[in-house]
């Protein structure tokens, strides 16, 4: 067994701050979406090759997967870091602001390459562990229904790198730099679309009696589907519905043929997954009917739920003890928004961290979102030290 003075500290990678920094705001400055991060997987993978890592480009699009071993162990980790960027004009004013308008990284995933980066380095130089590392690089985590996880999986991820445990992490908006939050179980919720077109019958505004109003319907509908959850749903449980979406008609004088609507459907357990999709399919059925029109439903599966095992989470939360100290350590909150790093936990054990991006920092997927450098040496120290204390075992 390894002493643990001998595992990674945090003043290890206080030298790459700056390196760290510079790397974290070229990648900020040259953002690319899903399924596009082309430039952003050559800038990764040459970095690895030089550390001396295998790496294998273009598993599952743009992903990068690099493997390094280290003495005799058999045990094999994978971290995760994701890459793209979302579709949004940057509000930030910063000097190293997006220079393609319309692309920003506004999720903070040129932080968490930029962490997983810094461990690599580190891990590659020192080679204090035993066994055998995989980091994944992978694209498309904003891609929604068809994402980067699953792309890799259907590219063989898990027959061409086999691992044991797989961690991944992201920043969190509201917690202090540097601090930690983790859960084990549920963490990050389930989330489904549920498309729905109301047809009704058309007609003149001045004689509604001779038609089908669709958007009486629609609008129905929306105050049934606010029971779904108050009503069918054990108060000891969460889930969210919310309609987010209804477009009908385009003049005042004519009723509409058809409505269509878009739900956001939000949960953490298979079996209230289960139960919301009955109840939203038998609610719009009904309603629909009672007012004579008819009503197509598509009902689209996203992400499945985060599930942290247990084992993992408390070696996380060990090694982030050890690293920053226990009072910056706590217990992370159900969150409802959804994650495609659920399906790497569906097929391994493992556990999905929140680290703090400043209690003032602007929400995810915001215009004014920048991560916080102050929290890159964590990151990074974090991936080194729980891959050697992992592989220690």
């Amino acid at each position: 067994m390894t002493l643990d003075n001998d595992f990674a500290r945090l003043t290890d990678f206080e030298p790459m701050e700056a390196g760290l920094t510079g790397i974290r705001q070229h990648l900020h400055a040259n953002p690319e979406l899903s399924f596009e991060e082309a430039e952003t997987a050559r800038f990764v993978a040459e970095k690895l090759e030089a550390w001396g890592y295998e790496v294998t480009r273009n598993v599952g699009g743009h992903g990068v997967v690099a493997r390094l071993t280290s003495g005799a162990g058999k045990k094999s980790i994978a971290i995760r870091a994701d890459m793209d960027a979302l579709p949004i004009l940057e509000q930030t004013g910063r000097p190293y602001a997006s220079k393609t308008p319309g692309k920003m990284h506004a999720c903070g995933h040129d932080g968490h390459t930029t962490m997983l980066l810094g461990a690599a380095e580190y891990l590659a130089r020192t080679r204090r562990f035993n066994g055998t590392v995989n980091l994944i690089f992978q694209p498309a985590e904003e891609a929604g229904v068809i994402s980067g996880a699953q792309a890799m999986i259907k590219d063989g991820l898990f027959e061409r790198f086999p691992f044991d445990a797989i961690f991944g992490l992201h920043n969190h908006p509201g917690a202090p730099e540097g601090s930690w939050l983790m859960r084990s179980g549920p963490m990050m919720a389930a989330a489904d679309t549920v498309e729905i077109t109301i047809t009704g019958k058309g007609g003149h505004a001045s004689r509604p009696h001779l038609t089908i109003d669709p958007i009486v319907v629609a609008c129905n509908l929306v105050i049934s589907l606010q029971t779904v959850v108050a009503r069918s749903i054990d108060p000891t449980q969460t889930a969210v519905v919310t309609v987010g979406s209804i477009h009908a008609g385009e003049a005042s004088n004519v009723i509409p043929e058809s409505a269509r609507m878009a739900l956001s459907v939000r949960s953490f357990d298979p079996k209230i997954r289960e139960l919301l999709e009955t109840r939203i399919r038998q609610l719009t059925q009904s309603v629909a009917e009672g007012y004579g029109a008819s009503v197509d439903i598509n009902y689209i599966r996203g992400y499945p739920v985060v599930v942290n095992s247990e084992k993992e989470t408390e070696l996380a939360r060990t090694v982030a003890e050890e690293l920053v100290g226990a009072d910056k350590v706590s217990t992370c909150n159900l969150i409802p928004g959804s994650e495609d790093f659920a399906y790497f936990l569906e097929r391994k054990p493992g556990s999905f961290l929140r680290l703090g991006n400043g209690v003032n920092s602007p929400v995810l997927h915001s215009a004014k979102y920048d991560f916080a450098d102050e929290s890159l040496t964590a990151g990074a120290a974090m991936w080194a030290r729980l891959t050697e204390r992992y592989l220690d075992a």
